[in-house]
């Protein structure tokens, strides 16, 4: 098999694997706890369910920090993964945002967070490509 028959294969199976996360988070993201087991499930099982989630999530979150620092060094070159790395926090802000709406408004650190996410971060984003774009010329 060629390379190019490898790279439409590797491009197919990431494209099929990618209904997965982009599903849970679509759905997390419009039906919030709703997404958990029904209701008539023992509480228990809501209970670790949540858990189970929060704690992926909280990965997630461990991972985005950590891929921001990794473009401290030489961060006037890391315009392409900051930019994405931002629109991922953007993307949770809005669903942050959507939550509180219909379900009111969060406890002090989420509102903290969803500083971060939807004035914050941008901030920096157009900051890294302010001194991307200093650094060219």
């Amino acid at each position: 098999m060629t390379s190019r028959h490898h790279r439409m294969l590797l491009r197919a199976a990431v494209a099929l694997g990618g209904v997965v996360p982009v599903t849970a988070g679509l759905t997390g993201l419009l039906f919030g706890l709703d997404m958990l087991p029904a209701s008539e499930a023992p509480p228990m099982l809501r209970a670790v369910a949540l858990d189970s989630h929060y704690r992926y999530l909280s990965g997630l979150l461990l991972g985005i920090g950590l891929g921001f620092w990794s473009t401290l060094s030489r961060i006037e070159e890391q315009g392409p993964r900051f930019r994405l790395l931002t629109v991922i926090v953007v993307l949770g802000g809005l669903g942050r945002l959507l939550g509180l709406a219909v379900q009111g408004t969060p406890p002090g650190a989420m509102l903290f967070g969803l500083g971060m996410e939807l004035v914050v971060t941008p901030l920096l984003c157009l900051w890294q490509w302010s001194v991307a774009r200093m650094e060219r010329d």
